[in-house]
């Protein structure tokens, strides 16, 4: 999971029109003022442990919040963030669980319909600690075989061949473990 994690004096967002994937709200439009903005995008890895990603991204977030002294979130879903998302089932599940957990310990939390085309402005604080990105990792403290070329994060040879399969199926390129 990659998360764009943004400190903002304020953020609003209006959902414009809605992708097959969307999932269904009345709540087009929403703001949220003095909090941390978390843009959120599931990869394909992340399905293969989502409840360890959903409690990792809250370890990793509320450590963020304590460091700033902020109790409020916008969770916005960004599939721009990785180019290997992971389906829309398992996103969305990923974004909801990571919602509700951050809700238990008693935060604010506010989130953005997934799956919709949004406008959005932000207003971002600035200081040395305002921005920040997080990958969360499916395999933390996992043994695994190799480190990917281009972001050193930990992979199984398993996980390889099912994503060369896949690009496969889409006519692209595809890697076995021995070209990593």
């Amino acid at each position: 999971m990659r998360i764009l994690s943004i400190h903002a004096d304020h953020m609003w967002y209006r959902a414009t029109q809605k992708t097959k994937m969307a999932e269904s709200t009345g709540n087009l439009t929403d703001e949220m003022t003095e909090c941390v903005v978390l843009f959120c995008c599931v990869e394909k890895l992340d399905e293969n442990n989502p409840v360890y990603v959903i409690e990792s991204a809250k370890k990793n977030v509320i450590s963020r919040l304590a460091k700033m002294n902020v109790n409020r979130v916008m969770i916005y879903p960004y599939a721009h963030l990785a180019s290997a998302l992971g389906s829309p089932e398992c996103a969305l599940s990923i974004v909801k669980g990571l919602e509700e957990t951050l809700r238990k310990e008693a935060l604010d939390v506010k989130r953005a319909p997934f799956g919709w085309y949004k406008e959005f402005e932000i207003r971002g604080k600035g200081h040395p600690l305002a921005d920040l990105s997080m990958t969360i990792c499916p395999y933390e403290g996992a043994e695994c075989d190799f480190a990917c070329p281009y972001c050193n994060h930990p992979l199984k040879e398993a996980d390889v061949k099912h994503l060369s399969s896949h690009a496969a199926g889409r006519n692209e390129k595809t890697v076995s473990a021995g070209d990593v």
